[in-house]
């Protein structure tokens, strides 16, 4: 069933549509004027489904408020347990694979806790750090490193929280945790397997000798894969590693040409550092046009117009089929190659 739709020209009040119009015409006033009507239309919800709005609205607000001014800067955000100690084996590695993002051109996003995400702060500093925090009666203050600071942001919702962890972020880093570790791995993996956030790596680090998460990928690959459940291609969505440097080129080799996507009018626009050769744009068209929908891979010199936010990349153009998200991640590690 198709989402109703607002209307923007719903009749506002007087003062409402007063204030509107001295934003001077706005490119965003349209979308002001439809959410303003769709508040006024919500009085007849009961007070406690008003407060949940609310609440959400303003969590989503003062969040993206926080992250406006970084949008330019790539970010990986570190997911993790609260409760572990210094002395875990992949304590250090989370710290050093802070740094190591950082000096790669990163910021660091976490949840602002102990553990992993303090970890993780303490080698991104607290210059380069974000910190999503959730209120909750236990376990979850703010870490030293990012308590006090303006990128340190609280929400009441995980379902907020988890919304600007997905839409700030360039990469998802785990290292191992409980329930709201794997929670937010199948989160971020379920979005990425249906095309609901843009392809991005995810990559599964633990310490040398440990096989927390083998054990996991075992599972995935045993029980799911073997049952039909995930396909194959799904596979190449995630990396799992114990290995810092596998874990730092996963991440930062994505971007080596990659840039970003988009769809225009149905078809998918990858935004790149350079144009592929034309034997490489053979190669994906005789080895990736089981993605298609329709037609062939095409490559695009720069529209250099004012209508898109990168125009000075060129870019590769498909009719993608919206399906195989792991077969289009294939396709983008060759797109890194050339």
């Amino acid at each position: 069933m198709p989402i109703e739709q607002e209307s923007p020209s719903t009749q506002l009040p007087p003062d409402v549509q007063q204030q509107l119009s001295a934003a001077g015409g706005a490119p965003v006033t349209d979308l002001i004027t439809a959410f303003v009507a769709t508040i006024l239309r919500s009085r007849d919800l009961e007070r406690g489904d008003l407060k949940v709005m609310h609440r959400a609205v303003r969590e989503l607000r003062y969040a993206l408020s926080v992250f406006a001014r970084y949008r330019d800067v790539r970010k990986v955000t570190v997911f993790g347990s609260a409760r572990v100690q210094a002395s875990h084996p992949a304590y250090g590695l989370a710290k050093a694979f802070a740094q190591r993002m950082v000096q790669a051109g990163f910021m660091v996003i976490t949840g602002g806790g102990d553990g992993f995400m303090h970890a993780a702060q303490e080698g991104a500093g607290r210059e380069k750090s974000f910190g999503l925090n959730i209120l909750l009666p236990f376990e979850q203050a703010a870490n030293v490193v990012i308590a006090n600071d303006p990128k340190l942001v609280y929400f009441k919702y995980f379902f907020t929280r988890k919304l600007i962890f997905v839409k700030e972020t360039h990469a998802f880093a785990l290292f191992p945790g409980g329930f709201g570790t794997h929670d937010e791995a199948f989160e971020a993996l379920t979005l990425l397997q249906t095309g609901k956030s843009s392809l991005m790596p995810v990559v599964f680090i633990d310490a040398p000798d440990s096989t927390y998460w083998h054990d996991w990928y075992d599972f995935i690959q045993h029980h799911m894969l073997q049952s039909g459940f995930i396909s194959p291609s799904d596979l190449h969505l995630f990396k799992v590693t114990c290995d810092l440097d596998e874990a730092v080129e996963e991440i930062t080799t994505f971007y080596r040409n990659y840039h970003s996507s988009r769809y225009v009018n149905g078809q998918l626009l990858i935004r790149l550092q350079r144009l592929p050769s034309t034997e490489m744009l053979a190669r994906l068209n005789r080895d990736y046009g089981d993605i298609l929908s329709r037609g062939e891979i095409v490559a695009a010199e720069a529209p250099g117009n004012d209508f898109d936010e990168a125009a000075h990349l060129p870019r590769v153009l498909l009719w993608f089929n919206r399906s195989h998200f792991g077969r289009l991640r294939q396709m983008i590690d060759v797109l890194n190659q050339g």
